[in-house]
């Protein structure tokens, strides 16, 4: 197969691109590198069924190649990135997606959009259903990745009616593993990181706001058999782990692994932090098969020592440039 992935060198986007390569197919990974990293992708230097364009796809994407499927994955998507970047987020939202989606059509291609749990919002259904309709901040700071995601799954869906266009669309939860970026904004790198320096890990609020936390070989197989899958139709499936924690809870765990004994500091609760996030997977059980299969402390104890060698890279050169 012939496949094109968006966001590619990205921490999601990455993982896909191997994934795709082990099970022998071409791929063309597209990226702007606004939040992606080459290291991310460098293992992969003399790969020659692997090709990396750096483009922005908010503007218009024209291939000669085949394409049998495409995977939209590039957005801004941790909160550190979509604050800074609002405008770049809605755009790779709206614009990005109609040209990607245009580009499918196109090529005969299936299409599968990465969505979020971020189009639930603050829930005021718990767990979260597919069929929940969210409660969503338009006009809040975080309304600008909320409802690019919002948009992009309304596109979707109109390709899919007016174009007969075969569409996935993944709701994707909380995912950590390595190719995070350390200063990404998230909950799991963020608490690493600040462990293995020895700094005090930030808690928002009181930590009794509860997520769920998808290792990412978990998500990535979850994204592997949607693409692939006959029988979801072009519903969107929730794709996360539903097990549930405080982020109290997160960070004990976190300064347990890690090996650290450093303070919690609380902070001020970011204007409109979900209280509460968990995935009601019953659907992907149910059509893919699939259900996570990695614990949180099995996630978390494959994920330290990546953001441990970062952390001592980082360090280390700290010193050279002194």
């Amino acid at each position: 197969m012939r496949i094109l992935i968006t966001g590619a060198a990205g921490f999601l986007g990455s993982h896909l691109v191997d994934r795709f390569l082990e099970e022998d197919c071409r791929v063309i990974g597209v990226d702007n590198l606004i939040t992606g990293a080459l290291r991310n992708l460098e293992h992969l230097e003399d790969e020659p069924r692997f090709t990396l364009l750096r483009h922005d796809v908010s503007l218009p994407l024209y291939l000669a190649d085949e394409l049998d499927g495409i995977l939209h994955f590039a957005s801004p998507a941790s909160p550190a990135d979509y604050l800074d970047l609002p405008i770049q987020t809605l755009k790779v939202g709206s614009l990005g997606t109609h040209n990607m989606l245009g580009l499918a059509r196109a090529q005969g291609a299936r299409f599968l959009l990465a969505s979020t749990s971020e189009v639930y919002g603050d829930p005021q259904v718990h767990p979260q259903p597919e069929d929940y309709w969210g409660h969503v901040n338009p006009v809040g700071p975080r309304g600008v990745y909320d409802e690019s995601k919002r948009f992009a799954e309304a596109m979707t869906m109109a390709y899919h009616r007016t174009h007969r266009l075969e569409t996935r669309i993944a709701r994707i939860f909380n995912t950590y593993g390595s190719r995070m970026r350390p200063a990404d904004g998230r909950v799991v790198s963020n608490f690493i990181v600040q462990a293995v320096r020895g700094e005090p890990l930030t808690v928002y609020g009181d930590g009794s706001q509860t997520r769920s936390f998808c290792y990412v070989d978990d998500l990535v197989e979850g994204v592997f058999r949607l693409f692939h899958a006959e029988g979801p139709g072009a519903d969107p499936v929730n794709l996360g782990n539903p097990g549930e924690f405080t982020v109290a809870e997160l960070a004990e765990l976190v300064r347990d692994l890690a090996g650290s004994d450093v303070a919690i500091e609380r902070r001020p609760l970011p204007q409109d932090d979900p209280q509460v996030r968990c995935p009601d997977i019953t659907r992907a059980r149910e059509v893919l098969g699939w259900s996570p299969r990695v614990s949180l402390e099995e996630g978390l104890r494959r994920t330290i020592p990546y953001f441990r060698r970062l952390v001592t890279e980082e360090g280390a050169s700290a010193r050279t440039l002194e």
